[in-house]
Parts: structure tokens; sequence; C-alpha cells
């Protein structure tokens, strides 16, 4: 029986308010010889309870992504919010499936967590179900950033207006977009700028439209700074879907088929419409420049 030490939450974008719960989970287990686990959902509780899509500042393989790589968490046990957990009373909750299916022998989550049949499990409730228990618990206090609570709420809105460097403060990491690389119009390509295109996930948001430096990780571990546009391509598309398409600078290969992760560090710029694709081009070079400035000046 593989005992765990878990960290309770949804954890989506994986903010600093989650990073004291994974650090704390990660210790616990290390000091255990147990393995550190989060215990999540696919899906936010809340839009199966409202029926309201709830947008997502990352999609389930990011999140996993990034707790695994940030903070060395191996198992990311990511459940179906169902009928069954939406009507499982709290301690059952406890009992029944983060004991009895999950093998928990230490808990930690946050402040604010709550869980089971009608968010009626509170973290008091959970200190006092695990002392009962003989279960190790902690509850780990809010986290500020310059007076300001770090929220996926507050992280959310951030990323909508197109603040990725205040976002990347709460976040404790760039915001990220990882996905398969589609065809495009390969319009690029013919001014000598090729790109890679991506779609974001439904329900998962993105920046706000613009051009952002932004650095891109290949499969094989290596990156690249690009710059990245976000939006609806006027000038060359006449503005329907909202794509993600990122020049990777010093790069030349097919990435077609391959899931990249994309990082955003800078908003340079709004989207704009030109009048011709020479003009385009000539924008473009220029963000290239800002991009590789942005990035020489950063510490390493």
């Amino acid at each position: 029986m593989k005992e765990r030490v878990i960290a309770l939450g949804f954890f989506d974008g994986v903010h600093l308010g989650h990073a004291a719960l994974l650090r704390r989970a990660a210790e616990e287990a290390r000091a255990r010889g147990c393995t550190p686990a989060v215990f999540t959902f696919d899906r936010p509780p809340k839009e199966v309870v409202t029926g309201i899509p709830c947008p997502l500042i990352n999609s389930p393989e990011d999140r996993r992504d990034l707790v695994r790589r940030l903070y060395g968490i191996r198992d990311v046990i990511m459940v179906p919010f169902d009928r069954e957990m939406m009507t499982t009373p709290w301690d059952e909750y406890v009992t029944k499936i983060l004991v009895g299916r999950y093998h928990a022998v230490h808990l930690v989550a946050g402040h604010d967590h709550h869980f089971g049949h009608k968010n009626q499990g509170s973290p008091e409730l959970l200190a006092a179900k695990c002392a009962q228990l003989g279960l190790g618990c902690d509850i780990i206090p809010k986290v500020e950033v310059g007076g300001i609570t770090v929220s996926s709420t507050y992280i959310r809105r951030l990323v909508e207006l197109g603040q990725v460097e205040r976002a990347a403060r709460f976040l404790g990491h760039p915001h990220v977009l990882s996905q398969e690389v589609r065809h495009g119009h390969r319009i690029g390509r013919t001014i000598g700028i090729p790109t890679v295109n991506l779609t974001a996930p439904p329900h998962v948001l993105v920046p706000s439209h613009g051009v952002y430096a932004t650095r891109v990780f290949l499969p094989d571990g290596t990156s690249h700074p690009a710059v990245t546009n976000v939006g609806t391509r006027p000038t060359v598309n006449n503005g329907a879907n909202v794509t993600v398409e990122a020049w990777l600078l010093d790069f030349d290969g097919d990435l077609y088929g391959q899931t990249v992760r994309v990082e955003f560090y800078r908003r340079l710029r709004d989207e704009i419409r030109f009048d011709s694709l020479e003009a385009l081009k000539g924008q473009i070079t220029a963000d290239a420049a800002a991009t590789r400035l942005y990035f020489a000046e950063q510490p390493e």
C-alpha cells in the first residue's frame, strides 16, 4: 500500500498560495518516507454545480505539469467531479476517498478550502477529523503579495487584461499555455517569418489580444525566445477565431503535431491591422528586437 501526503485544492494557475501547500506536502512526505500527492478535479466543481462555464487559467494538462515540474509532486490524482463527488458528505470524503481509496496519512489544505456535499467541509472540520483519525494535518494561511491575497480569481483577471508580468508575481512563474502545434495559413512563411499556431483548449483563458515576448519550450527540453501574437490576426485573417501564433527566434524546423509550452513574459503592444504584409513584417521584426532585448536584460 502506497501511503501518501496529499495536498487538497483545485490548483488553477498553481500560484504562490498553492506553492505553500505543495512545498509543505513535499516536505512532510520526505520526512515520513511517503509519496507527495495532489488530489484535485478535472473541472471546476462550481461549474458542475451551477452549470455556468468557468474560464480557467490553465488546462488540466498544464496544471498537472506545473505541480510536477515546479514542486516535485509525483502523484497528481485528478478525478472527475461527478455526482458521486458532488454528493459525498464531507466526512466520508475524508474517510472513504482520501484515506480509504488513496491512503492519505497527512492532509494539507488552504485556509479557505471547502469540500464535500454542499461544500460543508471546512478547514476547521478537516483538522478536527484528522485529529480524530490520527492523521497529520496542516492548514496553510493565506499568502499575500504587496498586501493583496494571492488567488486564482485575481490572477485570472490579470491574464484577461494581458498583465502577464504582474500575473507572474502572483503565480511565482510565467503564465503558460501548452498545446499541440496546428497548421496555420502559412502566410508567415511567405514573408520570411514562419510561425507555430496553437489553439487554446475550451474554457482556458488566453491573455488579452496583443503581442507578447515569450519563450517556447520544445518537447526535447530546449527553448527559444519568441514573438507571440494572441488574437484574430486582422491583417491576414479579417478577424475570425482567436489563435496563439508564435515566431520562434533562431529556430528552423517543423513542429507540426508536437506539443510545445509557451511562457508569457511581457506584453509588447496591442494587436493592430496593417495595410500590407510588408508593414506587418517590419513591425514583427521590431517586436523581435524588443523580445531579444527583454531576455538579454533578465538575470540568468
